[in-house]
């Protein structure tokens, strides 16, 4: 599964500490794996963030995203609700 991260990503997830970047390598390595991907809340998003997704890290942190043309994803943000705005 190719996964791209945006530069914004990479800059919120160097601000999360240490454990919270592990749970988030945790819920990516889910995510790739397409199994038990209900735990991870995937959800679609509203509003003028109707073309994106999102899904649980844990009940705080998000992970937003795209799905591309070609089948692989762009995680855009990470962190918790602020990422929505």
């Amino acid at each position: 599964m190719d996964i791209q991260y945006a530069p914004k990503f990479i800059r919120q997830f160097n601000k999360l500490d240490k454990h919270l970047q592990a749970e988030v390598y945790e819920k990516i390595e889910v995510f790739k794996s397409g199994q038990n991907t209900e735990s991870l809340r995937i959800h679609k998003l509203n509003g003028k963030l109707k073309n994106e997704l999102g899904f649980w890290v844990n009940f705080r942190i998000r992970i937003r995203y795209v799905k591309k043309p070609d089948g692989g994803y762009w995680f855009l943000r990470v962190g918790d609700h602020n990422i929505y705005d």
